[in-house]
């Protein structure tokens, strides 16, 4: 609970069955997490065990991809405060505070992994990662005008619950790129935001994504065609007008 409001935490799994439970063990520690929804996406075998017993409440998404387990869980949390993060232990429940504290003054927080003094010994943010996420985000930054980007691939975020469902409607993207499109959405609707460091560590086991140079140099494709396409509907006026308040 944080000020009144319900926190809810959202843990899509896929390959994490060797963290999940250390995972939603570590974000309820903080003392500031009333409930942590894990979203089975067809992951490996053994993960449901991992969480029984956690006290998160598991559900199963058939549909393959990061973003349809994003969606469901999204859809299944009743909080007033919605974190989105990742159970494969590069995240820190310690974290939770930061985001809530700024909460309190913007409706959607993003979480950025570029800051060096947060990045731990071993995490998987070198030279390629950290300079395509940053150059990615400036992208979108200044074809948009927005506040400071510097990471469309950090998955760590908070949403008001009023954010959310502005910008439900309009998800389309069931696969790895539902970040960023989820980015576009909060900024085309009017959403003020902010970018805050967030820890980020070693991930146990190997990313189905940025395990491979080639997976994620073509996802950073697929991202930067995602940006401009956005940012030539809303000129076009493709894209509804602007949500009040969140």
């Amino acid at each position: 609970m944080w000020k009144d409001k319900r926190v809810s935490v959202i843990f899509p799994t896929y390959n994490e069955k060797d963290s999940i439970r250390a995972a939603v063990l570590d974000f309820f520690a903080s003392g500031w997490v009333d409930e942590v929804v894990v979203v089975n996406n067809n992951a490996a075998p053994g993960t449901d065990e991992e969480v029984a017993g956690t006290g998160a409440r598991l559900v199963h998404e058939s549909r393959q991809g990061y973003g349809h387990a994003i969606w469901r869980g999204l859809e299944e949390a009743e909080g007033d405060l919605l974190i989105i993060s990742e159970p494969d232990g590069t995240f820190s429940g310690n974290d939770v505070v930061k985001l809530l504290a700024f909460s309190d003054d913007v409706p959607v927080v993003f979480g950025t992994r570029t800051a060096r003094e947060f990045v731990w010994e071993g995490a998987n943010m070198g030279v390629f990662l950290k300079w395509g996420n940053y150059a990615v985000g400036k992208l979108m930054e200044f074809l948009f005008n927005t506040t400071f980007l510097s990471d469309v691939g950090c998955s760590m975020k908070l949403l008001s619950r009023g954010a959310y469902e502005t910008v439900r409607p309009h998800f389309t993207i069931g696969g790895s790129a539902f970040g960023p499109q989820l980015m576009l959405l909060v900024i085309l609707c009017g959403f003020p935001f902010v970018e805050i460091p967030v820890n980020y560590k070693r991930r146990v086991g190997v990313s189905s994504v940025t395990g491979s140079k080639v997976r994620a140099f073509f996802l950073g494709m697929e991202m930067i065609g995602i940006i401009l396409r956005y940012r030539l509907d809303s000129w076009l006026g493709k894209f509804p007008p602007p949500a009040a308040g969140g």
